[in-house]
């Protein structure tokens, strides 16, 4: 894993979590009204961007990719399909990073050999996966 795969991943993870919060919020006051286009192909856009990062491994559905323009979907359809991705992009995390004493980190590659420990690595700090969450 590279340092721009990490970058990636939290611009992503962080860009689904907003559009989740702001929907769940509308879905609770409005679950069957549709989402407008122009959000929905922002959405689009980073559902295919997710997509990619994810890969076949920890797509959560997949035959699912993005929301049809012609079938606009519900607000709580939206919930439901966006809270996916986010279980799905917090296995990747948990996967991919390492406890270090009572500390987690995304063990990335070092850019070069200066920067890393003996075995090429540099670790970034990032929170306890929530599947051991207390």
């Amino acid at each position: 894993m590279k340092q721009k795969d990490v970058d990636e991943f939290e611009q992503l993870f962080g860009q689904l979590q907003g559009v989740y919060d702001e929907l769940s919020i509308l879905s609770k006051k409005s679950p069957g009204d549709a989402v407008n286009k122009f959000k929905l192909k922002f959405i689009n856009q980073l559902l295919n961007q997710s997509n990619e990062f994810l890969g076949e491994k920890y797509r959560p559905f997949p035959d699912f990719f993005e929301f049809d323009l012609d079938d606009i979907p519900q607000n709580s359809d939206m919930v439901f399909m966006l809270a996916q991705y986010l279980q799905c992009f917090e296995k990747f995390r948990a996967d991919s990073i390492m406890k270090r004493g009572s500390f987690w980190y995304w063990a990335v590659d070092a850019e070069n050999v200066e920067e890393g420990d003996e075995n090429g690595l540099i670790y970034i700090n990032t929170t306890t996966p929530k599947r051991l969450r207390t």
